[in-house]
């Protein structure tokens, strides 16, 4: 596995490319723009795009996510609790913080505790409500990495402010679904430097 992070958007969203390298088939985690250099980036590299996946839908995740489908003919998949946000431009935030509204309708929705096979790898779906009620992380076991979204982060975690978000079970999530994964599991979140497991509960201060 090889992973390429990209910052995208309004407020700097990590948007990722996670690439098999013996088959150079591969899937992107958010999308909070699609400019046309990053396509070329895609395509110039030679390699197939077989999926999307999203860890929650406000705005700054899911910009770029029509466009991106639309040029790699792939699916896009988010956890079933998050359609509300994903379709309601007040619930995602565009219309608050943006002053124009977005919304995402073309995602396939999948269940807790299931798995999507995708570019030669198991990828498991762990929702985690709190940063938005159907917020989601994407962990692939046999690497060790976890793709953690807006519920965890480097020394901190995500905000609760936003129509839907909790603190409580934001840290309830954090504690029960991420902290028993294994310590060196790598973390690469939705905003700021990527982190693991252990660093997170040794010196996380929210939790």
């Amino acid at each position: 596995m090889r992973i390429e992070k990209f910052v995208f958007g309004p407020v700097g969203t990590n948007c990722y490319i996670v690439i098999n390298e013996m088959t150079s088939e591969c899937f992107a985690v958010d999308m909070a723009d699609c400019p046309q250099e990053f396509v070329k980036h895609i395509k110039d590299a030679g390699l197939c795009v077989k999926a999307l996946l999203l860890t929650h839908g406000h705005f700054d995740h899911i910009m770029g996510a029509e466009r991106f489908a639309e040029i790699f003919g792939c699916p896009v998949y988010a956890y079933e609790g998050e359609e509300n946000i994903l379709c309601d431009p007040v619930l995602n935030a565009s219309a608050t913080m943006l002053g124009q509204s977005y919304v995402f309708t073309k995602a396939e929705y999948v269940k807790a505790d299931t798995q999507i096979e995708t570019a030669g790898f198991q990828v498991e779906i762990i929702p985690t409500p709190g940063h938005t009620e159907g917020g989601c992380c994407y962990y692939i076991g046999e690497e060790h990495v976890l793709f953690s979204g807006d519920t965890l982060f480097h020394n901190s975690i995500g905000r609760t402010d936003l129509p839907t978000g909790s603190g409580s079970e934001l840290v309830r999530s954090v504690r029960e679904k991420l902290l028993v994964l294994p310590e060196d599991t790598r973390v690469y979140p939705g905003h700021m430097e990527e982190t693991t497991i252990s660093h997170e509960k040794k010196y996380n201060p929210f939790i």
